[in-house]
C-alpha cells in the first residue's frame, strides 16, 4: 500500500509522539524530519520506546517494533551514521587499532583529544552561581543514564569483559547501598542546588544529539564495539571533569548535598576509566581483533558529539566561542 503523499514541512517529531499515543503510525512512513533538531527529537522519542521507564512511555511502548515506527528509527539513523562515519573517514584516525596495544593507544589518544573542555574550565575558575546551575542541568552529570547503558552493553559479552561491566554497573548501584545510588546522589545534586529541569524541546541540538547517541548505541546491537568504546570514553573523561565541578562548588559555597555525586565520580571514575581498557578493550580486542576500530571509532563519535556540545554550551553561558579544548 502507497503511503499518502506528506508535506515536507510539517515537523516530524510531535507527529511521531501523536501517532504513538493513537496508533495512527502508517501516516509516518517516509516521512523526513524538517532539520537536525526535528531528527534528534524524532529518534529520541523512539528511543524512549526501548529505554525510558514504562511509567512514562505508558501504551505507546507496544508499537516499539511496529514497521512504521522501525521505518522512521532505520531512515533517520541511517543519515546520522553517514554523517558520523563521513567525520571518522575525513579526520582518518587510528584504524590500525586491531591489537590490544595498538586499541588502548587509540583509546587514550581519542580521551585526551578533549578531557578538559573550555566550559569545564570557565565553570570552575569564572561562572557565577546561576551559570553554574544552568551548566549542570545542561550537562545532565556524567552518567545520563549510564547504568542502563551499561547493562545493554553487557549482553552477549563474555569473561574479563563481562565481569568489569557488571563491576561498573555494581559501582552505579551503590554496590549495593540504596543511599549510593549514583541516580540517588543526582536527585540529591538537583534538590540541593534548585537545578531546573529542562524540558527537552527546550535543549540545544547538540544537548539533543549528545543525548540521541546513547539510544542509538543502545537499539542497535551490530553497533555493540562502537558502544564499548562510547561508554569507556565517558569512564576516561569523567573524573577530571568532575574535579573541575567541585572547584566550583567550593569557589561558590555549594551546600553539602550538592557535592557526593561529583565526589564520587571524581574518585571512582579514574579507576572505572583504567579498568574498562584494561579488563573490557584489552581481552575483547585480544579475541576480536576487527572490534578493535570500531571500539576507537565509538568513542571518536562520542568525543565528536561530546566536543559540539560543550562548544555550544560554553557560548550558550558565555556568549563567547570556545578555543579548542587542550
Amino acid at each position: 500500500m502507497t503511503p499518502p503523499a506528506l508535506s515536507t514541512n510539517r515537523t516530524l517529531a510531535p507527529d511521531v509522539a501523536q501517532a504513538l499515543r493513537t496508533g495512527e503510525l502508517d501516516p509516518l512512513v517516509g516521512r523526513q524530519p524538517v532539520d537536525r533538531r526535528d531528527r534528534f527529537l524524532t529518534l529520541l522519542t523512539v528511543y524512549d520506546l526501548h529505554t525510558a521507564p514504562l511509567e512514562q512511555v505508558g501504551d505507546a511502548a507496544r508499537h516499539q517494533g511496529h514497521p512504521a515506527v522501525a521505518d522512521v528509527k532505520t531512515r533517520l539513523e541511517a543519515a546520522w551514521l553517514a554523517e558520523l562515519e563521513l567525520a571518522w573517514s575525513e579526520a582518518g584516525r587510528l584504524e590500525e587499532a586491531t591489537t590490544p596495544e595498538r586499541a588502548v593507544t587509540a583509546m587514550r589518544a581519542v580521551a585526551a583529544r578533549d578531557r578538559l573542555p573550555a566550559a569545564y574550565k570557565w565553570l570552575a575558575d569564572t561562572a557565577d552561581w546561576e551559570q553554574l546551575v544552568d551548566f549542570l542541568a545542561l550537562e545532565g552529570g556524567p552518567d545520563g543514564g549510564f547504568d542502563d547503558l551499561v547493562s545493554a552493553c553487557q549482553v552477549g559479552l563474555s569473561g574479563s569483559a563481562k565481569l568489569e561491566l557488571a563491576q561498573n554497573y555494581w559501582d552505579e548501584m551503590g554496590n549495593g547501598d540504596p543511599d549510593a545510588v549514583h541516580t540517588v546522589l543526582h536527585e540529591r545534586l538537583v534538590e540541593a542546588v534548585a537545578m531546573p529541569r529542562i524540558p527537552r524541546g527546550e535543549l540545544p541540538v547538540e544537548a539533543l544529539e549528545r543525548a540521541a547517541l546513547g539510544g542509538l548505541l543502545a537499539t542497535n546491537r551490530w553497533l555493540q564495539p562502537e558502544m564499548l568504546g562510547a561508554l569507556g570514553l565517558l569512564e576516561l573523561q569523567a573524573g577530571p571533569r568532575c574535579r573541575l565541578v567541585l572547584k566550583a562548588f567550593d569557589r561558590l559555597g555549594a551546600p553539602a548535598a550538592a557535592y557526593p555525586f561529583y565526589v564520587e565520580h571524581a574518585e571512582v571514575d579514574p579507576r572505572h576509566g583504567k579498568d574498562w581498557v584494561e579488563k573490557a578493550i584489552v581481552p575483547t580486542v585480544a579475541e576480536r581483533p576487527e572490534w578493535g576500530p570500531r571500539i576507537v571509532k565509538g568513542a571518536w563519535w562520542r568525543s565528536s558529539v561530546n566536543l559540539g556540545f560543550f562548544a555550544s554550551l560554553h557560548l550558550e553561558l558565555t556568549g563567547e566561542r570556545a578555543r579548542p579544548a587542550a
